[in-house]
């Protein structure tokens, strides 16, 4: 039997503004009926930011907390991910939905450049978010913007603060920061595989590269894809995105030409080392 592939889904991010797209799911009743269509078309991973009323991001733990209790009573052992992100938001607030302890949460481990701003993760933010996701048993996925942020989760195993089976997401494409680019993935992958052996990984390409890293990252047996409006509100340069489902349609796609399956809810928690 092939192997299978988790696809994640990254419903809605904090800077696209629903007139961008209007599938683009803001309220909670729209992120859960957007992550239940997405669930229906063969994700098993719902990566989840929350807005304001005016569409700013937002911190509220009471909004992520009704995302995630719509989640489980419409996607039937869906893994939830929240974000701990900075985009518009308070160093001091980003672990503030933990309380909640969904399955998984982001845990970015170094600084970066964005188009327009910088980024910014600086070491004792990291080492306190890595310690609330201990404490509440969340799993943390590793977002690595650049090369050095390996280094920080190799710190972060060695603190005892993560284990030493750490998801990382390698992410590709963003303006100012890591190219999207075959030969950086195969470099990021090398490193990742030299200091962190035991990891489970992934790769994320933003905007048209979505598909490409996808792509790459199948070729070379990757455990996850990810897909959504969040990283991507164009299938093509011409037409709009329909929905977040015709996204997860797509990966679906591109799992099967690679010769894989698409993970079950329960192949998704085994592969990621979560409880049923």
């Amino acid at each position: 039997m092939s192997e299978p592939v988790v696809i994640a889904v990254a419903i809605t991010g904090s800077v696209p503004r629903k007139a961008d797209n209007p599938a683009l799911p803001v309220t909670v009743a729209e992120q859960i009926a957007s992550t239940r269509e997405a669930y229906e078309a063969g994700a098993t991973l719902a990566h989840i930011h929350v807005r304001n009323d005016d569409e700013t991001p937002s911190s509220d733990p009471g909004r992520f907390a009704a995302v995630q209790d719509g989640l489980r009573q419409a996607c039937p052992g869906m893994i939830v991910q929240f974000s701990t992100g900075g985009r518009g938001r308070d160093p001091a607030s980003r672990g503030l939905s933990l309380q909640h302890r969904p399955d998984m949460a982001s845990l970015s481990t170094g600084s970066v450049n964005f188009p327009t701003i910088v980024y910014e993760n600086h070491a004792t933010l990291v080492a306190d978010l890595a310690g609330q996701m201990q404490r509440y048993g969340v799993r943390p996925e590793i977002e690595i913007f650049d090369l050095s942020h390996l280094h920080g989760a190799r710190r972060l195993v060695e603190a005892g603060l993560i284990d030493a089976r750490p998801h990382v997401q390698f992410v590709m494409g963003v303006k100012n920061a890591m190219p999207a680019d075959p030969h950086l993935l195969d470099l990021l992958l090398g490193e990742a595989r030299r200091i962190l052996p035991k990891a489970t990984w992934t790769a994320a390409g933003i905007g048209r590269h979505q598909a490409e890293v996808m792509d790459w990252a199948l070729a070379r047996g990757a455990c996850a894809v990810r897909t959504g409006l969040e990283d991507n509100i164009r299938i093509t340069r011409d037409r709009l995105a329909g929905s977040n489902a015709e996204l997860v349609a797509l990966a679906a796609d591109a799992v099967r030409r690679h010769g894989r399956r698409i993970a079950t809810p329960s192949d998704a928690r085994r592969i990621l080392d979560l409880a049923p």
